[in-house]
């Protein structure tokens, strides 16, 4: 297959012309498609309506004798602990459960680091600059944190391998006003890559110029596997930076949103004692406890981390045939052609998508034009600004299988026409 770069302009214009009859057809069908976040669909959280019911009729205590129906237990009943704990890869003492959303726990770190400071530490507020790394491409909710807090966010590059090690030592030993960087470690967002061994080994032995530097590991797809066999494996922070003496240098984040129900999973934060005690002065003020009978629900629907990881089998046989599809088509229609390069991922929520240099912004207004919406170009950059105007986030997850074939074939058609446009103006 003839790469477009190669084609003479008679064959662009030609195959430029073809190209706007068959995008014409599709404008014409009045379809309406959505491709734009990573939200699980209907049948998979059927999988979870279980959960609904294993607390009728039932003792509504936790197992050291706590109403889960009244105030108390600031930081999670302890079979909640021993479940996100297994999860997360720490001892029940290494963790504190929260509420419905992992999100909603880092903004409010962040803000607490702003206006409180970090153990002791100046509170960010009254520096006169905080600046936060920012692996790209990202999750951009990440992104829109800092930005809120008028924190200046630093783009490092992904590799194969994780963050481009070498650029984030640098940056952090050589510069105190960088307080933080924001990781999706396993199955990233949008890339779906895995930090590897030696890439987590280097974070753990960094030399951060600041004393309160925190790495902001948000593992939110550690369970989150495609297959049995081909399943990424990431070595546990928390560990390593023990190891490496820096034992409170990471918040290690996750949640059941994509587990059980978005909105209403149960969030945790895993860390150092040194941390937790941090975290637990503010909370004494912040709440009387969080959802107690969410908590005991979860642990009475899943009863432990093998039931997690069988609840998730579940989630990976209605997710595959959608990634695999959708790869299968962008291998079928632009393998060869020199317009663009995807992930393959073993797991988590997306497929990353990098046209020719210029041309995100013009695929996605073509897509919606077309009837698909797709996550906006840039986002997955800070500041909504990817600088080569390449990056697409590509969510699988919510149309049912026979939509996102119809959105997949759109998309690519909508890659073709910018492409071709985008080589004739050259």
């Amino acid at each position: 297959m003839k790469k477009y770069s190669e084609m003479s302009t008679e064959e662009l214009l030609a195959l430029k012309s073809e190209l706007d009859r068959k995008y014409e057809e599709v404008k014409a069908q009045g379809l309406s498609l959505d491709m734009s976040r990573g939200k699980p669909a209907a049948d998979q959280l059927d999988l979870s309506m279980g959960m609904m019911k294993v607390l009728a009729d039932a003792d509504l205590k936790c197992e050291t004798g706590v109403d889960c129906r009244n105030y108390g237990v600031m930081d999670g009943i302890p079979e909640a602990k021993r479940l996100l704990g297994a999860m997360s890869e720490v001892e029940p003492e290494n963790i504190i459960i929260y509420g419905n959303s992992s999100l909603n726990v880092m903004f409010d770190t962040v803000a607490r680091s702003m206006t409180h400071g970090v153990m002791g530490n100046t509170p960010w507020c009254k520096l006169d600059k905080v600046k936060f790394l920012c692996p790209v491409p990202g999750y951009d909710r990440h992104f829109r944190i800092t930005e809120y807090f008028g924190i200046e966010m630093i783009n490092v590059p992904m590799l194969p391998t994780g963050p481009d090690m070498d650029m984030v030592e640098k940056l952090v030993s050589e510069d105190a006003s960088i307080k933080g960087i924001w990781c999706v470690p396993k199955y990233s967002n949008p890339q779906g890559i895995t930090y590897s061994e030696e890439t987590v080994k280097r974070f753990a032995r960094l030399k951060p110029a600041a004393p309160d530097f925190r790495i902001y590991w948000d593992n939110a797809y550690s369970i989150h596997h495609l297959y049995d066999d081909n399943q990424d494996f990431l070595i546990e922070i928390l560990g390593e930076c023990e190891a490496a003496g820096n034992p409170d240098m990471v918040y290690k984040f996750t949640s059941t949103s994509k587990v059980s129900f978005p909105g209403s999973g149960i969030a945790a934060v895993a860390a150092s004692k040194a941390n937790l005690d941090d975290f637990r002065r503010y909370m004494q003020v912040q709440t009387i406890g969080h959802d107690k009978l969410n908590q005991l629900r979860h642990v009475r629907f899943f009863k432990d981390l093998d039931g997690l990881h069988e609840h998730m089998r579940k989630h990976a046989d209605l997710l595959r045939p959608k990634f695999e599809m959708v790869v299968d088509t962008l291998e079928r229609e632009l393998g060869g052609l020199g317009i663009g390069e995807w992930t393959k991922p073993h797991g988590g929520y997306f497929i990353s998508f990098d046209s020719m240099e210029g041309c995100a912004k013009a695929i996605v207004k073509k897509a919606k034009e077309a009837g698909v919406v797709m996550t906006g170009a840039g986002a997955t950059f800070p500041y909504g600004k990817d600088p080569k105007d390449s990056n697409i986030r590509i969510a699988p997850s919510f149309p049912t299988v026979e939509e996102l074939e119809k959105a997949a074939e759109i998309f690519v058609l909508c890659v073709k026409l910018a492409s071709v446009e985008k080589l004739l103006e050259a």
